[in-house]
Formats: C-alpha cells, sequence, structure tokens
C-alpha cells in the first residue's frame, strides 16, 4: 500500500518557488530545498523529480501568477491605450521598489539558465510570445479606436515595449537611479503618441 504524502505538494512548491527566486537556480541545493520544504529527499525527488523538474515547475508557477493580470490590464473594455500606460507606470513603479531586489524570476531565469536550458528556453520565449501578444491586442484595439496614429506598428510597438519592461526588470534589480528609471519610462511612453 502506497503512502501518503504527509505535506502539501502546493504549499512546498510555492516555497520552492520563493527560494529559487530568492537565490537562482546554481545557488540553491537539494539540501536548502529539502531544508526550506520541510520534506525528505525522498519524497521530493517522488513528487516533483530533480531539482532541475523543480526549478522548472517553479518557474511556470511563477509565470502562471502573474501572467493573469497583465492580460486582464491589457484586455479591459473602453480606451487601450490607458491600460499600456498603465502597464509602463507600473513596471517603472516596481523597477524602484526596494523590496523587489530579487528582481522578476523570468529575467533571473534568462540572466542564469539562457542559452544553456532548453526548456527554459521554451517557457521563456512562450511567456514573452504571450507578454508580446496582449501587448499587440490593446494596441491594435488602440488604433482602431484612434487612440494610436494609424501609421503605427501595434507588433513593432509590442516587441519594443516587451524588451524595455523587462529591461526595466534587470535595472530593478540593481539600486536604480529614479530620474533613469522615470526618463526611461517617459520615453518609451512617448512612443506611443
Amino acid at each position: 500500500m502506497a503512502r501518503t504524502k504527509e505535506f502539501d505538494p502546493e504549499k512546498a512548491l510555492q516555497a520552492a518557488l520563493e527560494l529559487f527566486w530568492e537565490r537562482g537556480y546554481e545557488a540553491t541545493s537539494m539540501a536548502d530545498l529539502v531544508e526550506t520544504l520541510g520534506i525528505a529527499r525522498a519524497s521530493l525527488y517522488s513528487t516533483f523529480g530533480g531539482k532541475h523538474d523543480l526549478y522548472v515547475l517553479a518557474l511556470r508557477r511563477y509565470i502562471e501568477t502573474r501572467n493573469p493580470p497583465l492580460v486582464e490590464i491589457l484586455s479591459q473594455p473602453g480606451p487601450a491605450l490607458p491600460a499600456v500606460r498603465a502597464l509602463v507606470e507600473s513596471y517603472a513603479t516596481d523597477a524602484l521598489d526596494d523590496g523587489r531586489r530579487r528582481g522578476c524570476m523570468v529575467v533571473n531565469a534568462a540572466a542564469e539558465m539562457l542559452p544553456g536550458d532548453a526548456e527554459v528556453t521554451r517557457i521563456l520565449d512562450a511567456n514573452w510570445t504571450a507578454m508580446e501578444t496582449a501587448l499587440a491586442s490593446a494596441l491594435t484595439r488602440a488604433r482602431a479606436q484612434g487612440e494610436l496614429p494609424a501609421g503605427r506598428d501595434p507588433r513593432a510597438l509590442a516587441r519594443f515595449l516587451l524588451v524595455f519592461l523587462q529591461g526595466l526588470r534587470v535595472v530593478g534589480k540593481g539600486f536604480p537611479d529614479p530620474a533613469r528609471v522615470r526618463d526611461a519610462a517617459a520615453q518609451a511612453l512617448s512612443v506611443l503618441g
């Protein structure tokens, strides 16, 4: 007869996410995971697989819990350009938040794991594609509603904003100069017209 799990796998996965987000993949050992999750090594392996498997699950969880608000913000009925502007301003505010020094787990994963990890590459590419698509859709609506000049390319603007927003996440990991962040955000907003 199989033993029942004596821990909550969802809580353990969340604890692993927090640990990987704080330390990164390489700096997190299996011993760290066992201690933080409070489960036996054998239980960790039987439930989640190895360290890399758990990291991938944690990264997916991170993305799943953060992307829906972005899509919700950008798909609100009514004018679309204010939602795009609010998103850019939100990223700029987050970049200046001292509590966010651990950065964005997606950006951290890109810096640490790419290009050598094919699975993480696929996950991050899918995340960036979804973000780009949500931005392009909002910008297409903005153009159709007359908020964005007719000659502007929503897909190109979405790609620019995606790269800019991810760059803000990188800058936010340090101790960014508020003027630098605000000026960059203002310039990004200026391309929207």
